[in-house]
C-alpha cells in the first residue's frame, strides 16, 4: 500500500501559489502548504522518471567543483552520442540558454500556437517549432518543415536522438536525465559558432560536465521509450476512470480536462501544471511518474474528489472535466 505523504496541515495552510510559466511548481506548493518537499510528487514538469538516480553519480564527481570548466571533450562526447559531428555542437546550460543564444541571433516566430513560451515571437523570420508539440505531444509529420526545431523532448517521444532535420535544432538534457538543476542543453547547427557566440565563458558548469560521460553511458532511450508509453497508458487509465477527459499523444504526459484539478490535488502532494499560460483554460499537464508514483496519484485523486464532494455536495465537484 502506498503511504499518506499529505501533510495534516495542509488543509488548514496558505492559498496554492500560481503556476509559474514552465512547471515546476512543487518546492513553492509545499512550502505554502507546510508539506517536506521530499514527499511532494511534482508533475508539473515533465522529466524522464524511468533513468537511474543521477544523485549517485554527482556524488563521485564532486572534485569538479574545484575547477573552472572545459566543455569541449563533454561536447564530442554528446555530438558522437547523437550521431553529429563535433563542429556542429555546442553545450549550453540548458535548453533554455539554448533556445535564447538562437533568438537573440535569428528571432524568428512560431510555426502556431499554442507554443513553447520561450520561443521568439517577432511576427516574421525563421519559424520555430518544437516536436513533438509542446504543449499537445504531438510529434511532427515526416514531411514537416521550419528553420529551428525544438527536439527537447524527442528523445523519450521516440527513442532516438534526433530526426536529424537540415536547419538548426535545440535540444535538452535535462528532460533526458531527469536533471533540471544540472542545466545541459545543446544546439546543433552547420554555422553553430555564430548562433552562440554570445554565449558566456564557463556557461556549463563543471559539475554538470564531468558527469556528462557517464550520464551517456547509461542512457537508453529505446527501453524509456517503451517504458514511457507504457506509463503514459496507465496515467490516462487512472484518469479516465474516474470520468476525466483526457489527451495523450507522444511526448511523456497526458492532457486532462478539469479545471481546479492543481488547487484540489496540491494538497495531498501531487503537483500537475496548469496549461492556463498556452491559452488552454481548464486543461492540466500531467506529467508521467514511475510504478510507486501511479499510486500516489490514484490516491490522491479520490480524496482530493472526496473532498469536493464534502464541500459541493455533487459527484466530483468542480474537478471533473
Amino acid at each position: 500500500m502506498a503511504t499518506d505523504h499529505s501533510n495534516a496541515n495542509a488543509e488548514r495552510s496558505g492559498a496554492i501559489p500560481a503556476a509559474s510559466q514552465h512547471g515546476g511548481d512543487g518546492p513553492n506548493i509545499a512550502a505554502a502548504l507546510g508539506l517536506d518537499p521530499a514527499t511532494v510528487l511534482d508533475l508539473s514538469q515533465s522529466m524522464n522518471p524511468f533513468v537511474p538516480d543521477v544523485a549517485g553519480i554527482l556524488s563521485r564527481h564532486l572534485d569538479a567543483l574545484g575547477h573552472y570548466p572545459s566543455p569541449a571533450a563533454g561536447a564530442r562526447l554528446l555530438a558522437e552520442a547523437i550521431g553529429v559531428a563535433p563542429e556542429r555542437l555546442r553545450l549550453t546550460n540548458g535548453g533554455s540558454e539554448a533556445i535564447t543564444l538562437v533568438a537573440n541571433e535569428i528571432g524568428g516566430q512560431v510555426h502556431c500556437e499554442p507554443e513553447f513560451a520561450l520561443h521568439p515571437r517577432n511576427g516574421e523570420g525563421p519559424i520555430w517549432r518544437s516536436d513533438p508539440h509542446n504543449p499537445t505531444g504531438v510529434l511532427a509529420e515526416p514531411d514537416a518543415t521550419a528553420d529551428v526545431w525544438d527536439e527537447a523532448f524527442y528523445p523519450l517521444a521516440t527513442g532516438r536522438w534526433s530526426a536529424y532535420r537540415s536547419g538548426i535544432t535545440v535540444g535538452s538534457l535535462t528532460k533526458v536525465f531527469n536533471c533540471p538543476g544540472l542545466r545541459l542543453g545543446y544546439v546543433i547547427a552547420d554555422d553553430v559558432e555564430s548562433l552562440t557566440r554570445r554565449q558566456p565563458q564557463w556557461s556549463v558548469n563543471s559539475l554538470a560536465l564531468a558527469v556528462l560521460p557517464e550520464l551517456l553511458e547509461l542512457c537508453d532511450l529505446r527501453s524509456w521509450r517503451i517504458a514511457i508509453e507504457t506509463n503514459r497508458a496507465a496515467m490516462a487509465q487512472l484518469f479516465e476512470q474516474r470520468g476525466f477527459v483526457v489527451t495523450q499523444a507522444d511526448a511523456p504526459w497526458i492532457l486532462v480536462k478539469a479545471p481546479g484539478l492543481r488547487e484540489q490535488l496540491a494538497p495531498h502532494g501531487v503537483v500537475v501544471r496548469d496549461c492556463s499560460n498556452f491559452g488552454m483554460d481548464g486543461t492540466m499537464r500531467v506529467g508521467l511518474t514511475a510504478e510507486s508514483g501511479l499510486e500516489r496519484v490514484s490516491i490522491a485523486l479520490d480524496r482530493a474528489m472526496a473532498s469536493s464532494v464534502n464541500s459541493e455536495g455533487q459527484c466530483g465537484g468542480r474537478i471533473h472535466g
